[in-house]
């Protein structure tokens, strides 16, 4: 079992980029001052050149090209030829590419790959969450398809829309927001394979000014799957654009489980959130998908002067799981607060956290700094940290720190003086050491629904034998 924290602490430049591995951390917040905006410049596109593709990979975007509808709107066909553009150059990770050096996708790769189908009987998936609150705002999303039957979105205020881009009516909105389809700059391998494979692509819209009240709950289920044995792994690929004008608010919880029982499945989901001067976006993100799965996670977040960005994040499910998060601060006085914990309740788990604050050399006065802690539990789980700062501004303050240990012994002994048999001592420890960051969560039900689930997770698994971490 490992587990670890991380908390960067950045007032940081127009373009700070994390990428966040299968790790815990925990961060605060992100300042920026007197940031010359930076400008984004057009991509020209050139012509496809097929011999220097990665043949497995070409293979996997064909079969989830074919497994499309061919009638798709003009927007998300622009997606679609930017991501399959990108592809032709993009192989498969390895070990040799320093963004993946830890993390092994052989799981994937060993796998047959094929699209999940559209939901045929949507009602039958009475599982929703464990986290399930009736009465908020929600989007239901299962392997990739909305289902509007599972939704309840009745009470958005006027000027906000959330529902598939095909469903768009307002051609001022819908015209607004293919401004931001493609991104001038494409993402990884997992990024462009979501892109050619989405089946739609969800809206999230609000217009300048508007502040939702209450979390937005956008609830991905992953209801196709095979059995451990099998070879089969059917992929999803939900993909959600986030589009908030100047001084608007909104609260978003992006909860993604799985169906009955421990069935494999790849979940492979991309959000992207574009923040307007003096907006707030508040974002929740809970993952408890099968052990057996595979869940990528791509999250990217472009920030305009005086905007404000929170993540919380709580990550236990998936035999592989990774969230990649990327944001970019274009403008000056801008907050970005990101908070995680990963849990890998497994004797051979493996954590990794690989994250990069860029400060480039007109960000002056920015404050930025990462801390990440890791709980070693078990002697044959491993975690791997490489915290990154890369500084050119001269006017900053900016840190990193980390650590790597197991539970102290002089806790444990202090717990069990007082009548606490160990291994529930090492269970009260463990959520302890997670509690900074669930209590993050915007409510009290969601915060204690989360502790419970980690404990449930803890139960079969902490072992009695304490071991030191390396």
């Amino acid at each position: 079992m490992a587990v670890s924290a991380f908390t960067p602490i950045i007032r940081a430049s127009p373009s700070p980029s994390f990428t966040l591995s299968t790790s815990q951390y925990q961060s605060n917040f992100i300042r920026t001052r007197k940031v010359k905006p930076g400008v984004l410049t057009q991509r020209r596109y050139l012509p496809p050149i097929a011999a220097l593709s990665d043949p497995f990979v070409l293979e996997i975007a064909e079969t989830l090209e074919d497994s499309l509808p061919s009638s798709s709107s003009s927007g998300l066909q622009k997606l679609r030829d930017f991501a399959s553009e990108s592809l032709l150059s993009t192989p498969w990770p390895s070990r040799k590419d320093e963004p993946f050096r830890f993390t092994d996708t052989s799981f994937i790769k060993q796998s047959e790959i094929i699209p999940a189908s559209s939901p045929t009987s949507p009602e039958s998936s009475n599982h929703i969450s464990a986290f399930e609150d009736t009465q908020s705002l929600n989007l239901t999303i299962i392997d990739g398809y909305i289902i509007d039957s599972l939704s309840q979105l009745s009470g958005l205020p006027d000027g906000v829309f959330v529902g598939s881009l095909s469903s768009l009516s307002s051609n001022e909105i819908t015209n607004r927001v293919l401004e931001f389809l493609p991104s001038s700059e494409p993402g990884d391998l997992f990024w462009s394979l979501n892109g050619v494979g989405s089946p739609d692509l969800v809206v999230v819209y609000v217009q300048e000014g508007c502040k939702v009240e209450g979390p937005l709950r956008l609830r991905y289920i992953s209801n196709e799957g095979s059995d451990k044995v099998s070879k089969k792994l059917p992929v999803s690929n939900p993909r959600v654009l986030v589009v908030v004008e100047k001084g608007g608010e909104i609260g978003i919880l992006e909860e993604f489980i799985g169906g009955d029982g421990d069935l494999s499945y790849w979940t492979n989901s991309v959000m992207e959130i574009a923040i307007g001067e003096e907006a707030k976006v508040s974002h929740s993100y809970i993952q408890t998908q099968s052990l057996n799965s595979a869940h990528i996670k791509w999250t990217s977040i472009r920030q305009e002067k005086s905007s404000t960005y929170e993540l919380v994040e709580v990550s236990t499910g998936g035999k592989l799981s990774r969230h990649n998060v990327h944001v970019q601060q274009v403008g000056s006085d801008t907050i970005t607060g990101l908070s995680t914990f990963h849990l890998s309740a497994h004797s051979l788990g493996q954590v990794v956290f690989d994250g990069n604050i860029k400060v480039n050399r007109y960000a002056q006065q920015t404050d930025a700094g990462q801390l990440t802690r890791s709980l070693i539990l078990e002697p044959r789980a491993t975690v791997n940290v490489k915290p990154n700062l890369q500084i050119i501004a001269d006017d900053v303050k900016c840190s990193h720190g980390a650590s790597i240990c197991d539970l102290e012994e002089d806790q444990l002994f202090y717990l069990q003086a007082r009548g606490i048999d160990r291994q529930t001592a090492r269970k009260s420890l463990i959520v302890s050491f997670g509690a900074e960051v669930i209590d993050r969560f915007p409510t009290a039900d969601l915060r204690k629904k989360v502790e419970l689930h980690v404990k449930k997770l803890l139960d079969p698994v902490v072992p009695l034998k304490v071991t030191s971490g390396v």
